[in-house]
């Protein structure tokens, strides 16, 4: 009977330490800003592997919408062909939101392309998916500039 007992216990325990792995401000925070670098780098591999498999990118004004399919092709021509008009993408005033198994960080990624940076304001939502933190939807709008 006490075995019993201690099985869900320890599944439990085991759940809670897979959510704190990913799922805390910092660590959340760590891994967009693996996802901005990935994005930079055109780094399939890395996208391969943070986002889901439903992954959805809504850009400005829902003119373009991503899945990880295209996403991930993307990135592989853009390095394939060393395409890339990119030249950073830096992130300010990142906040995070946790509750359970799911993470959303907030704030502005200033990307620098040429003549004149913009800057989005975005929106990602985390989940834990086997154990680990995948990207499942970003949300990105291009902050107008003042005349």
């Amino acid at each position: 009977m006490k075995s019993l007992f201690s099985l869900p216990c320890l599944f439990i325990a085991f759940c809670l330490s897979a959510q704190s792995g990913c799922l805390d401000a910092e660590k959340l925070m760590a891994l967009d800003a693996q996802w901005e670098r990935a994005l930079l780098e055109n780094d399939a591999e890395v996208l391969e592997e943070l986002l889901a498999d439903d992954f959805i990118w809504v850009h400005n004004h829902a003119g373009t919408v991503d899945d990880k399919a295209k996403r991930v092709a993307a990135a592989k021509r853009a390095k394939a062909n060393n395409r890339s008009n990119t030249r950073s993408r830096t992130q300010r005033e990142v906040k995070t939101l946790i509750l359970g198994s799911t993470g959303v960080v907030t704030g502005f990624t200033v990307v620098d392309r040429g003549p004149t940076p913009t800057t989005y304001n975005f929106m990602r939502t985390y989940a834990l998916v086997d154990g680990s933190c995948k990207l499942l939807a970003n949300h990105t709008m291009a902050i107008p500039k003042d005349e």
